[in-house]
């Protein structure tokens, strides 16, 4: 695997991942703007509403149409909340060329060319988008909001979000709120659109059997030569984390399993300390060696799951169990005596070979899948901390025990979540 990047114009990135194991090339623009509450809900109807059409493939059947004569392509996109960041994701999936029966046909340049347009050149008539468009998906986006309570493992864990960063950025949920979608109309989306477009960070990913004019078909896109030097506005770096006192939300709901969700704060003073953080995650929760799932599922057979996880972006785990409700205090007391193990040191060396080995494993992995790469990729430029797969390795390898324990006594439980039926 070999990757390059390229600034074509200030704010515009390509970046190339060379890699011969695969049959396919995967192509992906992400859009990274800062999330704002004012923005949040345009952002979540913007995604669905440019996927629907483009100027030269104005309907959904149009740009499936297109697919299956691309042998059968695919497309799809999203949108994801990363740290204080919002992106929206389009990906196009083609076979590589030197894999089509009779090469006639330049399909990487195809693929470029017509994810470019569902994104740069969407469906526009009298300087607004399509209403129907607009309509229908406003409807489907206040359905999901409106479920939202559905998945309750994902509810909980949003909710525990919501309550730690309460009136900031990060406590906002991706999709938006329905008193925001009013306002949205097919007008004032496409001028909200031409906005983010202008100002957005852009980076352009092409990841398969590549050659040497892969980059010239992207600078040389119409789509892309339209567009205009901007100021990236990313949000990134270590969030110093100031003490709190420790608050418990409980929640009642229709549920027969209740779910706890603890957020903690992890005060990291530098970045070589985010993969410290990251042993320290998979020692306490990442896996089934792990305490959580060992000490509170396994032993004390108080949780039906147990695990932890590490957001880096914002320097929090998040401890989360589901769990008969009526043993939540004892379970909230086994989890408390496993973060005062980890402080203490009362883990063995077993349990750091076993989770650097299992960190190792996934980092060997990355290049397995096209998506990984491209994600592990992203995951760099945001943070602006570049390293290579084998660097990686070496910085796990090299952390300490000591390393570990000291993230243990910077972390401190921010809020206690948990969701429990009415009854009890």
């Amino acid at each position: 695997m070999k990757y390059t990047e390229k600034e074509i114009k200030k704010g515009i990135k390509i970046h190339i991942i060379e890699n011969e194991k695969f049959k396919t090339n995967l192509v992906a623009v992400f859009l990274s703007m800062p999330i704002t509450r004012e923005n949040v809900t345009k952002n979540s109807l913007l995604s669905a509403v440019l996927r629907r059409g483009s100027m030269n493939m104005p309907t959904s059947t149009d740009i499936n149409k297109q697919l299956e004569e691309m042998y059968g392509a695919s497309f799809d996109n999203g949108l994801d909340k990363t740290g204080d960041n919002d992106i929206l994701k389009f990906y196009m999936e083609t076979i590589n060329d030197n894999f089509i029966p009779q090469n006639d046909e330049n399909m990487l340049k195809t693929s470029v060319e017509k994810l470019l347009e569902i994104v740069f050149n969407p469906l526009i008539k009298n300087e607004k988008f399509n209403d129907e468009y607009v309509q229908q998906e406003k409807d489907n986006i206040k359905r999901i909001i409106e479920g939202k309570a559905d998945n309750k493992a994902r509810y909980a864990f949003d909710r525990c979000i919501e309550e730690m960063y309460k009136n900031k950025p990060y406590g906002l949920y991706k999709y938006g709120y329905i008193e925001d979608l009013e306002s949205l109309d097919a007008k004032n989306l496409y001028e909200y659109y031409q906005k983010m477009i202008s100002e957005c960070k852009i980076d352009i990913f092409v990841s398969g059997k590549l050659d040497q004019n892969t980059l010239n078909i992207i600078e040389n896109n119409e789509n892309i030569q339209k567009l205009n030097d901007r100021e990236v506005k990313i949000i990134n770096g270590i969030e110093k984390k100031e003490k709190v006192e420790e608050k418990e939300v409980i929640e009642e709901m229709d549920v027969t399993q209740g779910k706890v969700v603890i957020g903690m704060d992890l005060d990291l003073k530098n970045e070589e300390q985010k993969y410290d953080a990251l042993l320290y995650n998979a020692i306490l929760g990442g896996s089934a060696s792990s305490k959580m799932f060992q000490e509170v599922r396994e032993k004390a057979s108080l949780a039906y799951t147990a695990s932890s996880s590490y957001v880096r972006y914002k320097s929090n785990i998040f401890i989360r169990c589901g769990i008969e409700i009526k043993n939540y205090k004892k379970a909230i007391e086994i989890i408390k005596k496993q973060l005062e193990d980890m402080k203490n040191g009362i883990f063995t060396d077993e349990d750091i070979e076993n989770a650097k080995k299992g960190i190792i494993s996934s980092i060997k992995s990355i290049d397995d899948e096209q998506d990984t790469e491209i994600t592990y990729f992203f995951g760099q430029e945001l943070t602006n901390n570049k390293i290579t797969l084998e660097e990686y390795i070496k910085k796990i390898q090299n952390i300490s025990k000591e390393n570990i324990i000291k993230i243990a006594n910077d972390a401190q439980i921010n809020t206690i979540y948990f969701l429990k039926n009415k009854e009890l």
